[in-house]
């Protein structure tokens, strides 16, 4: 089914599929692609409306009757770390950050590998392959980095590959679109440790948020995003501040989302018509 605004881009939907977040339930997905020489301003303009990027595509949880999936980003100018935090940020001080173009490379795919197979075993991307690896890494039409953090081997002679994040930069914002790391670190909280190092180069770039993706109440693996204080979440069609993660709900109900022709209704499309002068 395909549902168009009066102007492009063209926006689609898929099928229901098991939901990755929620056990029991089936995602949908509102999408459009992204492409073309406006594909910039088009990411910036969706990603304030609770989109995200995958590779070429833009998309957005539209389920039947299930609104549980909020996209969530961090007030960089109002965010502090808290004791935790601040004691993973000093553990973390011996990790080197590299930012580099989106290329994919043998070592980026290891350390996927090994990060699947401990912690995602039965995801989506399990049998993820180097070349779709490096399709996720590299088909991007937008302005985007791959921030990679080593630490010294043993031996002192060389770099580990520690952790990865393949990261968009908005014109409000760092996306946060994937990251990765080294699963035999736990005590380094190295996901954690990711988010508080784009928070500084966020802070550093002059830029308001960092764009965490989404999250999902009830959802364990989704509950770190919540410790983030400044956190903001799009919820009913505006970004407000997260206050107590317990006041919303994760219950399914035929209300809880407009219909995909009003939801298409609603986004807002940037102005790509020439100016005259």
């Amino acid at each position: 089914m395909r549902h168009t605004l009066p102007i492009a881009p063209q926006f689609y939907v898929t099928a229901p599929q098991p939901c990755p977040y929620l056990e029991g339930r089936m995602e949908r997905k509102l999408f459009t692609a992204l492409q073309g020489e406006y594909a910039e301003t088009l990411n910036d303009a969706l990603s304030k409306q609770g989109f995200r990027r995958s590779q070429n595509v833009l998309y957005r949880p539209s389920c039947a009757e299930c609104s549980a999936c909020l996209s969530a980003r961090i007030r960089v100018a109002d965010f502090e770390p808290n004791k935790t935090q601040r004691r993973l940020l000093r553990r973390n001080r011996g990790l080197r950050r590299r930012t580099t173009s989106p290329w994919a490379t043998e070592e980026q795919y290891a350390l996927f590998r090994t990060y699947l197979d401990r912690r995602h075993a039965d995801g989506g991307m399990a049998d993820m392959d180097i070349f779709e690896f490096a399709a996720m890494i590299e088909e991007t039409p937008i302005r985007s980095r791959v921030i990679e953090y080593a630490r010294r081997d043993e031996d002192g002679h060389g770099e580990d590959l520690t952790a990865v994040c393949l990261t968009d930069v908005l014109d409000d914002g760092l996306s946060m679109v994937y990251s990765f790391y080294d699963p035999d670190r736990p005590r380094d909280s190295l996901g954690t440790y990711i988010i508080l190092d784009h928070i500084e180069i966020a802070r550093e770039a002059g830029l308001p948020y960092v764009y965490l993706g989404y999250w999902v109440p009830g959802s364990p693996k989704m509950g770190y995003k919540a410790r983030f204080n400044s956190v903001e979440v799009y919820h009913r069609g505006r970004w407000q501040g997260l206050g107590d993660p317990d006041s919303y709900t994760a219950e399914t109900h035929p209300l809880s989302t407009d219909p995909i022709a009003e939801q298409v209704a609603k986004i807002s499309l940037p102005d790509t018509r020439p100016t005259r002068g």
